[in-house]
């Protein structure tokens, strides 16, 4: 017995004594934590165009004329969870458009931090530039999305989808997870923006000076959730806020507000069914914003109304993902960013397919068939109809 104790004794003390010898282990340090990831779009739209003269300078600046080649992005993202509670992420793009003569200029896309308010982050501020939680294609990344841009109606809210301001996020870590796997599995997700978002912002749209001293609000209430086989994902959205002009943006001799200063605010919808291995995306938006009025050579605030569905399938077959796709979209109202708050009516519809034949390269080929009337007060009475076919190679990295 007293062997046993002797014996039992020396084993603890050789457990202390190895644990008094054995080194804390590290944290790691936050530059240790930071990834890098990125992707670049090429594309061409010069086969099978119906009318040069057809444009569309929301989406695509190579459409029609003399365009050739068109890099439409280039971005390499920094991201990390640099400590429990804080998130960096960081995107530049260095296919911007400095002009129309001038391209591929570096600009900053994204560049904010979320920092989480409990232990599971569950709750989140995120602080900086990013992307205005208003529509599922709109935060839904250009690398996810099958059509090659985003719809007119949805998009004309938020030039770039992105601006500077402060926004509260919250989901479940269940949700959460859901929203990372969206992405992950291929299924075309908006990545994480929370069951409930809430935010101010500057309203100028991305990279641009505030100019006025009212901020936009925005709030945004999306729950996806699985019915059998399928995950389905409701939400509603809303923003409001004035919205004020540069001289840039204005013709010598259009009528305006004396301070440039209109009203701008809208509500949407969205109705999301994942392709799984059928997908629906629908999206429509009602509200009122500044439009160029040919009538009376004016900017005023006027009711603006448009949507689009996308209907797709995803197949995969050998190891390759095939997901072909038709979209619809029409949109009445007009675009704050551009000049003089041009006035559109839109109504296309677009049909194509996506190929990944590996998750590093995709190849998207699309055919276009438009109607659009856009006016300012230097292009009036403009209608423009056409066909093209689209081809864009992306590479992931």
């Amino acid at each position: 017995m007293k062997k046993q104790l002797f014996s039992l004794l020396l084993t603890l003390i050789s457990i202390s004594v190895f644990a008094q010898n054995e080194k804390p282990k590290e944290e790691k340090k936050w530059f240790e934590t930071i990834s890098v990831r990125g992707y670049s779009q090429i594309r061409y739209n010069g086969l099978l165009v119906t009318n040069p003269d057809l444009g569309c300078e929301q989406c695509d600046k190579s459409w029609g004329g003399d365009n050739g080649f068109f890099m439409r992005r280039m971005r390499v993202i920094l991201y990390g969870q640099i400590s429990p509670r804080v998130y960096v992420y960081i995107q530049p793009d260095f296919a911007s458009s400095a002009s129309s003569t001038g391209l591929h200029f570096g600009q900053i896309r994204d560049a904010y931090f979320d920092l989480g308010l409990d232990k599971e982050n569950e709750f989140r501020l995120r602080v900086g530039q990013s992307k205005v939680p208003y529509g599922f294609e709109n935060m839904q990344s250009s690398q996810n999305r099958p059509p090659l841009d985003r719809n007119d109606a949805l998009n004309s809210a938020v030039s770039n989808e992105r601006d500077l301001g402060v926004f509260f996020y919250w989901a479940p870590a269940a949700k959460r997870k859901l929203f990372s796997s969206l992405v992950k599995d291929g299924l075309k997700g908006s990545g994480d923006y929370g069951v409930f978002g809430l935010g101010i912002y500057n309203g100028q749209t991305a990279n641009k000076p505030e100019a006025n001293e009212n901020r936009h609000a925005v709030a945004r209430l999306s729950y996806p959730f699985e019915f059998k086989n399928q995950i389905i994902e409701l939400g509603i959205q809303g923003y409001k806020g004035l919205y004020t002009f540069s001289s840039s943006q204005l013709s010598s001799g259009v009528k305006i507000n004396d301070d440039k200063t209109y009203a701008d605010d809208r509500v949407a919808a969205s109705l999301i069914v994942y392709p799984k291995p059928f997908g629906i995306q629908a999206e429509y938006n009602i509200g009122r914003g500044p439009e160029f009025d040919n009538a009376t050579d004016s900017i005023s605030t006027q009711n603006l109304k448009g949507g689009y569905a996308t209907v797709s399938y995803k197949l995969d077959y050998k190891n390759q993902t095939f997901i072909p796709f038709v979209r619809l979209q029409k949109y009445d109202g007009g675009k704050k960013h551009e000049l003089d708050a041009r006035s559109y009516n839109v109504e296309e519809k677009e049909f194509g397919i996506e190929w990944q034949p590996s998750k590093s390269f995709e190849l998207v080929v699309m055919y276009t068939m438009s109607e659009r009337r856009y006016e300012d007060y230097v292009k009036q009475d403009n209608l423009q109809k056409g066909n093209l076919m689209r081809i864009q190679a992306q590479i992931n990295f």
